[in-house]
C-alpha cells in the first residue's frame, strides 16, 4: 500500500494521531478487514507495536475488533469515524473541564499558586512580557487581561475582529463592567458588525474607527497587548501578538488614542 507522506501528515493533524496510528488505520481502510500481522506488513509498522496501535485506534473509535479466531479488525466508514471522534472529543473535553474546575478548591491549586507567588517576586515588573502565536492563544491572553483589569480597558480592533471578540470577550467584559472598570472599544463599523457593536455597547462605550487600522488593547494604563499582523491576510494559526507590561508606553499610547477617540462617532 502506497500512501503519500503529505496525506498521512494531514490525517495526523486532523485526527490527532501519531505516525504509526495513521499508517495502520489507512492500511486497514484499504483492506476493510485484516489481522494485526497483515496490517504490520502492509503499513510497515513493527509487529510488536501493531497490537498496541490497534487497541488505541479501537478506543478512539476508528475501528472495531471482529469476534473469532484469528483476531481481525474491521474498518469503519470515514463518515462514521468522524462522528465517533467528535462525540469522544466532547466527552473528553467535558471530563477534563470538570476535573480542572474541581482544582479550584483543591490543595494542588494552592501549592501551584504558592510556587508562582514565590517565583514572581524575583521578576522585574517590566520583564513580564512575551510573544503569543496563534489567534486562540492571543484571545486567551486578552481574556485573562480583561478578567484582571481593575480600572480601564481600551480595545481597538478591525471590523472582523469585533465580530470574533463578541463570544470570546463579552462575558469577561460584562464582569469587568460590574467591577467598575471603564471600557472603551473602537473599530470600523459596517453592516456586518453593527449588531455586534450594539451588543458591546451594553458593557462599553463603542465608537466607529475611521481612517486607521490597528489591533491592540491597553489594560489599566499599565499593560499592552498588540497584534503585529493584518487579520485580513494572515491565517489565524500564524497570527502573532506581543504582550508588554510597561506603564510608560501604555500611558503614551492611551494619550495618542485619546486624541482620535474624541473625533470618533459613538455607536448608538
Amino acid at each position: 500500500m502506497i500512501v503519500k507522506e503529505e496525506f498521512l501528515s494531514r490525517l495526523r493533524k486532523i485526527f490527532d494521531l501519531n505516525l504509526y496510528e495513521v499508517k495502520v488505520w489507512t492500511a486497514l481502510l484499504s483492506r476493510g478487514t485484516s489481522t494485526a500481522g497483515e496490517l504490520s506488513s502492509i503499513s510497515d509498522v513493527p509487529r510488536s507495536r501493531t497490537y498496541d496501535i490497534l487497541e488505541s485506534l479501537e478506543k478512539k473509535g476508528f475501528i472495531i475488533m471482529k469476534l473469532g479466531k484469528p483476531i481481525k479488525f474491521i474498518a469503519l466508514k470515514p463518515e462514521e469515524v468522524i462522528e465517533r471522534v467528535k462525540k469522544n472529543l466532547v466527552v473528553e473535553a467535558k471530563d477534563k473541564s470538570k476535573r480542572l474546575e474541581q482544582l479550584k478548591g483543591d490543595d494542588v491549586l494552592g501549592e501551584l499558586t504558592s510556587l508562582f507567588s514565590d517565583g514572581i517576586k524575583f521578576i522585574e515588573h517590566t520583564d513580564l512580557s512575551g510573544a503569543l502565536k496563534g489567534r486562540q492563544n492571543i484571545y486567551n491572553h486578552l481574556d485573562m487581561l480583561v478578567r484582571e483589569a481593575q480600572t480601564s480597558i481600551t480595545l481597538v480592533t478591525t471590523a472582523d475582529g469585533l465580530n470574533r471578540k463578541l463570544e470570546v470577550l463579552l462575558p469577561s467584559l460584562e464582569k469587568a463592567k460590574k467591577r467598575g472598570v471603564t471600557i472603551r472599544i473602537a473599530a470600523p463599523i459596517n453592516a456586518n458588525n453593527k449588531k455586534v457593536a450594539k451588543e458591546f455597547s451594553k458593557v462599553a462605550e463603542v465608537r466607529a474607527l475611521e481612517g486607521m487600522k490597528a489591533r491592540f488593547m491597553v489594560i489599566d494604563s499599565e499593560q499592552i497587548m498588540f497584534m503585529l499582523l493584518d487579520d485580513e491576510t494572515i491565517h489565524p494559526t500564524y497570527d502573532l501578538g506581543v504582550w508588554i507590561n510597561t506603564e510608560f508606553f501604555a500611558k503614551a499610547l492611551e494619550g495618542l488614542f485619546d486624541v482620535s477617540w474624541k473625533t470618533m462617532k459613538k455607536v448608538q
